[in-house]
């Protein structure tokens, strides 16, 4: 079993930090059952945390003592590792494009899979199911103005656009236009309105 776990280890030292491990992908290292016990045993050890169910991740080393990797990281990782669509949510989109000077308290992204709860050491992460439109352009400014504006809702968001005109680039302006098609009624009128009055 301690030749496992080595091995375990040293396979999530290889990876990038926050990449979460899910024992399916040890399998190559040995049966399942052993890969769960393993697994089990690492995380009462401390040598490696839970942050949910059949999700684990390393803690990573600093000078000032063991943290938990970052949320960011870990979600770019599960991202990559589950080839699921996950982004910012739309307070956190608000707030980067400086709509508002909330800053959200809890870390919650939108995405593509199902609704869950990971824990990474005191701090939740929640995933909440979105639909296809609130996940268009990850990682580009274009979604985070969708995703902003769905949070501000119909109200908000023409004064948001016109607050955004001067931010955003002709290119970044034109895909947040190009995705009318894609967005609710309200918000597909509000870009027009920009991009019409430009």
């Amino acid at each position: 079993m301690e030749t496992l776990a080595k091995k375990i280890l040293e396979h999530a030292t290889g990876l990038p930090e926050g990449t979460p491990l899910a024992a399916k992908e040890l399998l190559h290292l040995g049966g399942r059952a052993a890969v769960d016990q393993v697994l089990s045993r690492l995380v009462k050890r401390g040598t490696l945390l839970r942050a949910g169910r059949g999700v684990y991740v390393l803690p990573v080393q600093s000078s000032f003592g063991t943290r938990a990797p970052s949320a960011v990281k870990m979600v770019e990782g599960l991202a990559s590792q589950r080839g699921e669509v996950i982004v910012s949510h739309g307070a956190a989109a608000a707030n980067a494009l400086g709509l508002t000077t909330q800053v959200p308290m809890r870390s919650v992204f939108l995405t593509s899979g199902r609704n869950r709860r990971l824990t990474l050491g005191a701090q939740a992460v929640e995933f909440r199911h979105a639909p296809a439109w609130q996940l268009l352009f990850p990682g580009r400014a274009a979604g985070d103005v969708v995703r902003a504006l769905a949070w501000l809702g119909p109200q908000k968001a023409g004064a948001a656009l016109q607050a955004l005109r001067s931010k955003l680039s002709p290119p970044e302006l034109e895909e947040v236009a190009s995705a009318r098609a894609r967005l609710p009624t309200w918000m597909a009128q509000e870009v027009s309105a920009l991009v019409h009055h430009g």
